[in-house]
């Protein structure tokens, strides 16, 4: 296939097409053997599963649009090179936290990657009730090493902007992550979808709220201009797969230079979702202890996270930014510190920005979590989603007077008990 015209895969063609990859004739031998089937469940790409034996391999191929829409919305192949060059980065940023990748054709817009296995979404485990126990710890790890070793706190400067002119290209899906999230769910956009007529007063209320509106610009705005990091792009429930003792980050196709806390807010966000959904999915008993686990995990990811970024701070800051020649080298251990405090609160607080709006365009825009849309009762659905909404709103409009998780976890249980309105 090297140097041929692009052409999707297909369950039938796949084997005659690979069959001379080597990586795939090593893992899976004779493709007369092989079996293909489409797994693709996502918004954008054709997925495969090959398997051999016992063995198996993921081919990922991007299409020449979205996937969620059709042919009406094309999108540049290139993303997959994006994602190629975000997974070798993270992997070597935090070993083992992402699939192996095996091969790449990049006229083919396509990676043969590590089969994942018996490793399930982190969306539907949730949604299961089931608690994977190393999420909280892993991601909080993830997101401190891949966040801190991509940015001018640790990079070459050289090395750092190369890969930032690299990533600038990667336009178009940033295109969508700027309108998608950060403006659609506030105006009559044309994909725009909401359980109606359920929501239909409170999406007008949000579409009138200046504050809420203020707000999410805020946020596009850091999100357009603050180039700070490598930073995933996309990392929610459905972008992890996991088992009791392992958790990978995968679909990093989104990769672009961005602020610190934009991967952080978006996983939280979807913590969060999860446990407003809780009272849909109560069909087998109740789901108390799933809500309770669901908080914890945000508290301890968020106290991994900064433990981890703080211990690479004192020992791996060797970037342009806050040199030791001006605080360590002169014995002044303590500024090192403040500033180190500084630049957690600003992780903090714009993280619970771009939380509060990716719950919003979750539940408003085009592309909706399965924690909601699974709930089949309408009503009891729109009710979970009003509390998210809520929730949403006050911390992406009061982020900079609050001051931790136990307010913001509080203000969760309050929504979810009805406590406060």
């Amino acid at each position: 296939m090297a140097g041929s015209a692009y052409e999707a895969l297909t369950v039938e063609t796949l084997a005659a097409r690979l069959g001379s990859v080597a990586a795939m004739r090593g893992t899976l031998g004779d493709p007369a053997g092989w079996r293909v089937r489409e797994v693709g469940d996502g918004n954008l790409n054709l997925v495969f599963i090959v398997e051999a034996g016992n063995a198996g391999l993921i081919v990922k191929q991007a299409l020449p649009y979205v996937r969620l829409v059709g042919e009406s919305w094309p999108l540049p192949l290139k993303r997959s090179f994006f994602e190629y060059h975000a997974l070798t980065r993270q992997a070597a940023r935090d070993p083992g936290r992402v699939p192996a990748v095996l091969h790449f054709d990049e006229a083919q817009s396509l990676i043969v990657m590590e089969f994942l296995t018996p490793h399930v979404i982190l969306r539907r485990a949730l949604i299961e009730g089931r608690m994977p126990p190393k999420i909280a710890r892993d991601l909080g790890l993830f997101m401190a090493r891949t966040l801190f070793r991509g940015s001018d706190l640790s990079m070459a400067t050289r090395e750092r902007k190369a890969d930032l002119a690299l990533f600038a290209d990667n336009v178009e899906l940033c295109d969508i992550t700027e309108n998608l999230v950060f403006s659609d769910p506030y105006f009559e956009a044309e994909l725009n979808a909401h359980t109606t007529p359920q929501l239909d007063a409170m999406v007008a209320e949000l579409r009138t709220d200046r504050d809420m509106k203020v707000a999410a610009q805020q946020m596009k705005h850091l999100f357009a201009a603050k180039a700070e990091t490598l930073v995933h792009g996309d990392l929610h429930t459905g972008s992890i797969m996991v088992t009791d003792e392992d958790t990978r980050v995968i679909d990093p196709e989104f990769a672009f230079y961005a602020p610190m806390a934009f991967d952080v807010g978006m996983l939280f966000a979807n913590f969060w979702m999860a446990y407003f959904s809780q009272d849909g999915h109560e069909t087998g008993g109740s789901r108390d202890a799933m809500r309770a686990f669901l908080i914890d995990t945000t508290e301890d990811c968020w106290s991994t996270f900064r433990g981890e970024f703080s211990r690479l701070w004192r020992s791996e800051r060797t970037g342009i930014l806050y040199q030791r020649s001006l605080f360590e080298d002169r014995g002044d251990a303590l500024g090192s510190e403040q500033a180190l405090d500084r630049i957690l609160h600003d992780i903090w607080v714009d993280m619970l920005g771009f939380a509060g709006v990716e719950i919003h365009r979750r539940i408003l825009g085009l592309a909706h979590n399965a924690d909601f849309e699974s709930i089949e009762d309408r009503d009891l659905r729109a009710a979970c989603e009003t509390k998210a909404l809520k929730f949403g709103r006050q911390i992406a409009v009061n982020r900079a007077s609050i001051h931790g998780l136990a307010e913001v976890n509080g203000l969760a249980r309050r929504l979810q008990s009805g406590e406060v309105a």
